[in-house]
């Protein structure tokens, strides 16, 4: 038994078990979702298509939420000099498919949100890697600063004397062209 569903603009083939990559789905990791837009479903030899669908569905868990691979954005218009590149990593969620059936809502979903909570928690309340360090001793306390040293007097100057005058500069006695001649 096959499904085709409609996803964040995008269809795919899914059977139960399968575990795909679609655009983000706004959950949290552990919850399960129902997924309603189906366009067609396989059963033996059975394909239901179009209004046949009214009340199928495929429930799916989410397994994570990532980014994926970067891609390069690169604009060029020859002979302007513009070009232009920018990097883009589009937000993915990976889900495993649970089911696909009909009345999935009052089936298969067996989420209870506050266990979700509970995960969701215990990630936030998780030590960082530079806590871990710290606590294991590989990274020092950090050192308080030195006091700052007084500034050292200035020596007095004495006063300079007065620049002579700048002699006027003599003209070049060069030979001409009418002088060459």
């Amino acid at each position: 038994m096959y499904a085709v569903i409609k996803t964040g603009g995008k269809q795919y083939k899914v059977q139960a078990n399968d575990i795909i990559e679609v655009e983000k789905i706004e959950a949290g990791i552990g919850s399960i979702v129902l997924l309603d837009e189906v366009l067609m479903i396989n059963q033996g030899s059975d394909i239901a298509l179009g209004s046949g669908l009214s009340g199928f569905g495929v429930a799916a868990e989410i397994i994570n939420q990532k980014k994926a691979d970067k891609i390069i954005v690169f604009k060029k218009k020859r002979r302007h000099n513009y070009r232009r590149k920018n990097g883009h990593r589009q937000l993915v969620t990976v889900i495993k498919i649970t089911g696909i059936g009909k009345d999935l809502k009052a089936n298969i979903l067996p989420f209870k949100p506050e266990e979700n909570q509970a995960r969701v928690n215990d990630l936030k309340t998780a030590p960082t890697k530079a806590e871990k360090k710290q606590a294991q001793g590989s990274i020092k306390a950090a050192k308080p600063k030195a006091e700052a040293k007084p500034a050292k007097a200035k020596k007095e100057t004495t006063a300079k004397p007065e620049a002579k005058p700048a002699t006027p500069r003599k003209k070049a006695a060069g030979k001409t062209k009418a002088s060459a001649e």
